[in-house]
């Protein structure tokens, strides 16, 4: 782990959209990342040079064009809206730059595809942090190994609802909760599922539901839209052993003990071989791991794309075509009416 101002090798970095978001997460997380930052492009002119007072900046733009003509850049940080970002991408793309783009990537898959024409040798990553975050890994981890793996199948609970005329949001080019939020738990899901091959979704009367997920691996998951509001959310996903993720933090790896069913008597067996292991955070320092930062994904997120272009290493985790993925469930899920919606390959 280094800091900013320990790296040796360092980007040259401009922002685009300084507003709240970006200035509560994104900002900061840049003291932990290989950057310069070099110039701030906002169409509010007076934050934009507010904010690059705080952090050093001298240039500040309200043009995009005039920002990557003025700048010698290797890269921008988009972090604006779903409607502005394929616009913002494609012409940071164009000017040669590597992009990272706040999720959700866009309104719509196509204009993903969009950004995929004009993407050539340059690195692009959208920033689905629930993909990245620690608890994500772990499990990833723990399926690929022979005690809890293969995945056979998994699960979600969040706080969602779904629009009721799924077509209207799409022709419209809306980005409703289930765009902008919804995106969050499906990420995750295809992070350690892969890809989806079919969505049908059921939805209620109250615009909850149930989001039926079959995965090309013949994996069949379940993304339940649930009418509580924040502090409800869980993940479970099982093979030859179960794993849960409690709201985004504690992961949970149920292993099982000894148990006879007539004569066990203790629920705690003797030993360290058996029972349950977690991991979660201890927030008893004021240490890294312990940051809403590093636990949502932020870091882990922002530092992967900074890699890929160091190294010149092709993205996968957060690329585009995963980012395509996701949007084509999204799009699914608003189409299906309870019907079974198939997934071209």
């Amino acid at each position: 782990m280094s800091y900013q101002r320990e790296f040796e090798s360092r980007l040259n970095v401009g922002v685009v959209g300084v507003g709240s978001h970006c200035y509560r997460n994104i900002l900061p997380a840049m003291h932990y990342l290989p950057v310069r930052l070099k110039a701030f492009c906002d169409l509010r002119l007076d934050l934009a040079k507010a904010t690059a007072e705080e952090y050093g900046v001298d240039a500040c733009y309200a043009s995009t064009a005039d920002m990557y003509a003025g700048e010698d850049l290797d890269c921008v940080f988009i972090c604006v809206s779903p409607e502005a970002h394929p616009e913002l991408a494609c012409e940071a793309l164009d000017a040669g730059l590597h992009v990272w783009m706040e999720k959700p990537p866009a309104t719509l898959a196509s204009d993903v595809e969009t950004m995929m024409r004009h993407r050539g040798d340059r690195v692009v990553v959208v920033g689905f942090k629930k993909a990245f975050m620690p608890a994500t890994r772990k499990v990833i981890e723990l399926m690929e190994t022979e005690d809890c793996g293969p995945l056979r199948g998994l699960s979600a609970e969040y706080p969602m609802t779904i629009p009721e005329d799924g077509e209207q949001v799409l022709r419209t080019r809306e980005a409703p909760n289930w765009l902008k939020n919804g995106c969050h738990p499906l990420s995750l899901l295809l992070a350690v599922g892969g890809d989806v091959s079919a969505v049908t979704m059921h939805r209620s009367d109250h615009g909850t539901g149930v989001c039926i997920l079959e995965f090309a691996s013949g994996v069949v998951g379940s993304f339940n839209l649930v009418s509580a509001r924040r502090g409800c959310e869980r993940y479970a996903f099982w093979g030859n052993q179960h794993v849960a993720i409690d709201k985004d933090l504690r992961v949970t790896l149920e292993r099982g003990i000894p148990f006879n069913y007539s004569s066990t008597r203790s629920y705690i067996p003797t030993g360290l071989d058996s029972g349950a292991i977690s991991w979660e955070p201890q927030d008893t320092l004021g240490t890294l791991e312990n940051k809403a930062l590093f636990t949502q994904g932020f870091y882990d997120e922002m530092r992967y794309f900074c890699d890929c272009v160091l190294e010149d290493k092709i993205a996968e985790v957060g690329s585009l075509e995963f980012a395509l993925s996701v949007m084509k469930v999204y799009e699914a899920a608003l189409m299906s009416r309870g019907r079974r919606v198939v997934i071209p390959r």
